[in-house]
């Protein structure tokens, strides 16, 4: 049961990989706003989809409860608690299509959205206002940042022989410290509001900077106050994965990677208007050194380390003595081989 309007297609990604039977939405999974992936991922995997059922339905249900799906129809130990919309494919392709003719629109009042973020969020922008003194010194070194994105695994996964030999500065937004920590890497900090990392991730020593809204107001400052974590904090209004960019860009970075990064028109379209709006603007801000976790992974080739060769080497004399040590004509040979080369000197 979820309240989450446009569902995108990472989070529908996630509810099919953690087994669901049946996904109900307080919110519309689809708005007509763009044509956003997340309820057509579920209902090509099986997986029914209830919409629009208000959102009531959250203070109704408690945790623990069993609900049934009949339908459009959802049930409490057989109580009626909601009903909603029913989606099909054929009804998510057809608001898919829908919500593509209304894309010029959207762009418009991106347009104008990006211009209000620029006049508020100048200063932070392109002066670093507000920026946190860091522990971990980021001058002039790489440093890899991961979002719990879109195929964050497989990026991860092809960076190994990077991340061994130049071993960057580890950042993970939010889950993406728990990412880190799944490929055995220690994550060095953690940006983002601390609603979906897990508290072994905020207890490995990361160095840890809480994403808050303008004003202040964090709503993940309470969890690490009770956690007993020191932290620092950075008011933007921007998106968490954002402020780990500018973060890096700020302190001198030379080369910042992204892994699970919201690259494309649809990913940008995800995160509504102001999201997009922050996104848009920092990687003009950070371009000249951001480069996707792909494009790294295709040029950079990691180096033969000398113990690696010294293992191979070692590795085949093993086999040939051992070899020899079980075959008399292998014995015989090298027992000839000796005696020629001492009547030789």
């Amino acid at each position: 049961m979820i309240d989450h309007e446009d569902l995108d297609r990472v989070a529908a990604e996630g509810l099919v990989a953690a087994g669901v039977s049946a996904v109900v939405n307080a919110s519309p999974s689809i708005t007509g706003r763009y044509p956003n992936l997340g309820p057509l991922v579920l209902v090509e995997a099986g997986i029914p989809l209830v919409d629009e059922v208000g959102p009531l339905l959250m203070e109704k249900v408690r945790e623990g409860d069993r609900l049934q799906v009949a339908g459009d129809r959802v049930m409490v130990d057989g109580g009626l608690v909601g009903v909603g919309i029913r989606q099909s494919r054929e009804r998510v392709l057809q608001s898919m299509g829908e919500a593509r003719n209304r894309l010029a629109g959207q762009f418009d009042a991106f347009a104008r959205n990006t211009l209000d973020f620029l006049q508020r969020e100048r200063d932070f922008l392109f002066g670093g206002e507000g920026m946190p003194e860091l522990g971990n010194d980021l001058r002039g070194r790489h440093v890899l940042v991961v979002v719990r994105g879109a195929h964050y695994r497989e990026d991860l996964a092809a960076l190994s022989a990077y991340a061994r030999d130049v071993k960057p500065v580890f950042v993970g937004v939010d889950g993406g410290a728990d990412a880190l920590l799944e490929r055995g890497y220690t994550p060095h900090i953690i940006v983002g509001d601390m609603d979906s990392v897990s508290e072994r991730a905020l207890g490995c020593g990361a160095e840890i900077v809480l994403h808050a809204y303008p004003g202040g107001e964090a709503p993940g400052r309470e969890r690490l106050e009770k956690l007993g974590l020191p932290f620092v904090v950075v008011e933007a209004s921007g998106t968490s994965e954002d402020v780990a960019y500018l973060l890096a860009h700020e302190k001198g970075a030379d080369l910042i990677v992204a892994v699970g990064s919201h690259g494309n028109l649809r990913e940008f379209l995800d995160k509504g208007r102001m999201g997009m709006a922050s996104t848009f603007l920092v990687r003009l801000r950070v371009g000249e050194i951001l480069v996707d976790a792909k494009g790294v992974s295709r040029m950079y080739r990691g180096s033969v380390r000398g113990r690696d060769v010294a293992l191979l080497v070692g590795a085949a004399v093993f086999a040939m003595v051992a070899v020899t040590a079980v075959s008399e004509p292998l014995q015989l040979f090298f027992k000839q081989l000796v005696e020629m080369v001492r009547q030789l000197f």
